[in-house]
């Protein structure tokens, strides 16, 4: 059965990704050397956010991490 290759994503399922993406704005950053952070994880609520940083400090004690909103996320556009 031959694949339909020109398959283009209709305008309303693109918006629909997007609005899901921006859903988990909460993010903790792992603090890096040169004010460079690395993001771990992503949340939708603040309160998971802290919990599950809390759970990282006590696995890794030596590492600095932060809760952000991190609202200026880039989205990847195909």
């Amino acid at each position: 059965m031959p694949q339909n290759t020109e398959y283009k994503a209709t305008n309303s399922e693109t918006q629909a990704i997007a609005y899901k993406e921006r859903l988990n704005s909460w993010a903790i950053a792992r603090l890096l050397p040169d004010t460079q952070r690395q993001i771990v994880a992503r949340f939708r609520n603040r309160s998971d956010a802290d919990g599950y940083m809390q759970h990282l400090c006590q696995i890794v004690p030596n590492a600095s991490f932060m809760v952000v909103f991190d609202c200026q996320r880039e989205e990847v556009v195909n």
